[in-house]
């Protein structure tokens, strides 16, 4: 079997996804599997092309099981989270304002997750149409995004309440803190708002699929635009991030060791690790994906990748996708081992369920009631982020 060396860039990216054949291979299979209408943009060019890659049936299975979870895990935790934060008669502070716009992130993803779920579980066949596809990506992507840009708003407002304390305590107001979760909001629609625009539904060899890359020839010849976007979205927050924690680190750790074994000055060690714990999961849960995307997309300005590399590149992009899309379920994972109260909210609840018997049911009801007063926005106080 020839090597495949498309004649140039554009090419090259329009079948991005795919495996070498020969053209006459092609031709025979396309003749074999051509839709009664078939996609002018996707029919193989003369001499070699290279056809659409999909993973085996038992991938999609998996990916539709796991996005099941996802979706059930993310709703409940995310929904308790954000009632827990709104309880009425508590005072709100910047930090609960950023994690409440978290959770209203996550939440939005998990509105769109039933599409995917049917997606995968047809064998990566779209059945919502091209409109529905488009709202799919811009809500997925706009979560990701926006997601990071709050999480560097997190990441700042932890910095400015431990390292630069009480001098910049004005900037940790709750007014500021909304007016930072709206420039936010902005800039991740900014850059989202192209993927309405993009057909990013339509057919591939037999079947409608729906964000798969080799549909977005428009982004795939601009690697430059994608290295960029890159740099906006993940490098700079993510810097931010870890320039906070590493001064939140040094500041916690001078102060525990200033105060002596047994002493309150122990707690600043645990929210120490707490904040190097959370940089963790953030970076693990997006680095991955835009680390494969900044790699693939530098070598693109260079030459034109091979057919064997973007086989390679898209296996990786599933694997990387979710993973990231799995920070939506981590974020009320991260409540629970930060916030005593909403850890003790959680088993109270939960032991209450499974040792009372039938006929307590107002006592039941009163003593979770107990719990939850005790729950406000000021167990995001308590995270260590």
């Amino acid at each position: 079997m020839p090597n495949c060396h498309p004649g140039g860039v554009n090419q090259t990216q329009h079948r991005i996804f795919t495996s070498c054949l020969p053209g006459s291979a092609v031709s025979e299979l396309a003749s074999g599997m051509a839709d009664p209408d078939p996609d002018p943009s996707m029919a193989p060019a003369s001499g070699n092309s290279c056809l659409p890659y999909f993973p085996p049936r038992g991938a999609s299975v998996g990916l539709s099981l796991f996005y099941s979870a996802l979706l059930v895990s993310s709703s409940l935790g995310n929904i308790l989270a954000l009632c827990l934060a709104r309880h009425k008669g508590e005072k709100t502070t910047s930090t609960g304002v950023y994690l409440t716009h978290l959770a209203v992130s996550d939440l939005l993803f998990a509105a769109v997750l039933p599409g995917k779920i049917a997606y995968y579980a047809r064998d990566f066949r779209w059945p919502l149409g091209d409109a529905l596809c488009r709202l799919t990506a811009f809500v997925t992507y706009l979560n990701t995004y926006g997601g990071v840009y709050l999480m560097g708003c997190v990441s700042a407002d932890r910095y400015l309440a431990v390292v630069r304390a009480p001098r910049c305590a004005r900037l940790r107001s709750p007014s500021l803190a909304r007016r930072a979760c709206a420039v936010a909001w902005v800039l991740a629609l900014l850059q989202t708002a192209p993927l309405l625009l993009l057909p990013l539904g339509g057919r591939l060899v037999g079947r409608t699929t729906c964000m798969e890359l080799g549909r977005a020839a428009p982004v795939l010849r601009r690697p430059g635009l994608v290295l960029a976007a890159c740099a906006l979205g993940f490098c700079v927050p993510v810097g931010l991030m870890f320039f906070c924690y590493a001064r939140i680190a040094q500041r916690l750790r001078a102060a525990a060791r200033r105060s002596p074994p047994g002493s309150q000055g122990h707690y600043p060690r645990r929210a120490w690790r707490l904040a190097l714990a959370v940089l963790v999961v953030v970076v693990g849960c997006f680095s991955p994906y835009h680390l494969l995307v900044i790699q693939f997309m530098a070598r693109a300005l260079l030459r034109p990748p091979s057919c064997a590399e973007q086989q390679a590149f898209a296996g990786a992009l599933q694997v990387t996708m979710t993973l990231m899309n799995l920070n939506c379920a981590i974020d009320p994972v991260i409540y629970f081992f930060a916030s005593t109260r909403y850890r003790k909210w959680l088993l109270g609840f939960w032991k209450l369920r499974a040792s009372s018997p039938p006929g307590k049911a107002s006592s039941e009801t009163a003593s979770v009631n107990q719990t939850r007063g005790s729950v406000s926005p000021g167990f995001v106080a308590e995270v260590g982020v």
